[in-house]
């Protein structure tokens, strides 16, 4: 049987072994795309140079991306994003490379593209297989971090909690520890204790991993008090904010001029992400408006020749940062007027709407024209549904959540949309479940969520009971 102490009294020859792993698959990649291109396993020396050129960079650029950071407790998908996001600066690096020094044109494009895609595959395969066996392990008592946590109270409970239906975390939670006489001796089936007089001498004897400090931010003192004791220990001390009660959003730790902070509200949309968002949207929506252009035309057409009136239906709504935008959408109904500042949400038999219009609201195919949204930067492919401006001041103040969904531009489609919460919201219960699905994309948002999305906007959100 392996002793489930190994990995642990070895991990800094696993950590070499895994960069050394790692620097085989970027040559191995290179020369597999070397033979595909040209039939041969003979390198020329321009090519051999160029993917010594590729190991050397490789260590830097995944240390940068934070590649070889522990998986433990990381989101499976976030790690394979970040992965792709690692291989993608390893080509401009390398591309910028042969720009600068004029060697561009020695190599193939296509042996160049071929050395990318097999090396994102064989990387993702392989993490993807280290990523499971660790899971596997972890979930079976292997490779754990054996943890204490101070402070037997609602927050040492929910941490406990967390930690106990996640095994795959491999975080195996010994005891709590409290400075209160408690009249309970299990919390979540974990034995509570007092605090030792000698807490180092306990953790050690306890073979103990990380120390959970789950103490209130009034607690400074105690907390302070627990970090000079264990200093001499070289474990892991981590400090969990009650934070649970706040209402958060994309919530993070950072720095303001060197100045911990926690950002309770803040949009994803900043650097990279917004960069990734950007050419997302731009060549999605450019590919889908080639795609669709023969069925805009027919659709068009059969508008003109159903009713009187524009073919396109134009209304303002609230866009990214609350910044009124003009949405397009195919006209479904017929042409009429509203009392201002009223909007009346279309109904399961509503008559306003035509017999060609119901067809289009069936499949969806009315919100076609917001594909030039996306392309002009107002909206986005995936993201919360644009409400009309009524809408926003009637629900901004029986939600209190409501306005966080214009942290990010409003989308064709969204993960409330693709989980049912779409049409008219008729009840108080609707609009709160499609803010809640929402406020649960933007918080998680990543480039394969927005993917799987769209993938199932394809499979099962084109047609809906709620679409009419």
């Amino acid at each position: 049987m392996l002793p489930k102490g190994l990995l642990k009294e070895y991990s800094h020859l696993i950590s070499i072994l895994v960069r050394f792993v790692d620097i085989v698959m970027v040559f191995a990649a290179g020369w597999a795309a070397y033979f595909i291109r040209f039939q041969k396993l003979t390198l020329s020396t321009d090519y051999l140079v160029a993917m010594m050129m590729g190991v050397l960079v490789t260590p830097f650029i995944f240390s940068f991306f934070s590649i070889y950071v522990s998986l433990r407790g990381q989101h499976f998908f976030s790690h394979v994003i970040r992965l792709l996001e690692a291989i993608i600066g390893i080509a401009f690096v390398l591309a910028g490379l042969a720009f600068f020094t004029k060697t561009g044109a020695q190599y193939s494009r296509i042996w160049f593209t071929w050395w990318m895609v097999l090396t994102a595959m064989g990387f993702v395969c392989v993490r993807c297989g280290i990523i499971l066996l660790l899971r596997v392990m972890r979930a079976h008592g292997f490779n754990e971090r054996r943890v204490v946590i101070i402070g037997a109270n609602e927050l040492g409970v929910k941490l406990a909690k967390t930690a106990q239906q996640a095994l795959w975390t491999g975080f195996r939670i010994v005891s709590f520890l409290d400075e209160q006489d408690k009249l309970v001796t299990f919390l979540q089936s974990i034995p509570v204790h007092p605090m030792p007089p000698a807490l180092a001498d306990y953790l050690r004897d306890k073979r103990i991993d990380e120390v959970w400090v789950a103490l209130s931010l009034q607690d400074e003192a105690r907390v302070k008090a627990i970090i000079f004791e264990l200093r001499h220990l070289t474990i892991t001390i981590r400090f969990a904010l009650d934070i649970f009660g706040l209402d958060l959003f994309n919530h993070s730790l950072t720095e303001v001029a060197g100045i911990p902070v926690l950002n309770i509200r803040a949009t994803p949309m900043t650097g990279v992400n917004r960069l990734v968002k950007a050419i997302e949207d731009r060549t999605l929506a450019i590919l889908a408006l080639i795609l669709v252009s023969p069925l805009c035309f027919f659709i068009t057409l059969g508008i003109k020749l159903t009713s009187k009136g524009p073919v396109l239906f134009k209304q303002a709504r609230l866009g990214w940062d609350g910044r009124v935008i003009t949405i397009y959408k195919f006209r479904t109904m017929i042409v009429h007027h509203e009392a201002s500042h009223t909007v009346t949400q279309a109904t399961i038999r509503d008559k306003r709407v035509t017999w060609f219009g119901r067809w289009l609201r069936r499949f969806s195919l009315d919100e076609l024209p917001q594909l030039v949204n996306v392309l002009q930067g107002r909206m986005s492919m995936v993201g919360p549904r644009p409400h009309a401006l009524p809408h926003n001041e009637l629900y901004k103040d029986m939600i209190h959540t409501y306005m966080q969904r214009h942290r990010v531009k409003p989308g064709i489609t969204g993960w409330a949309q693709v989980n049912g919460w779409r049409g008219e919201t008729d009840t108080m219960l609707k609009m709160e479940k499609r803010v809640e699905y929402d406020l649960y994309y933007i918080n998680n948002w990543s480039f394969a969520f927005d993917l799987k999305i769209m993938f199932l906007t394809c499979c099962y959100g084109l047609i809906n009971k709620n679409a009419y």
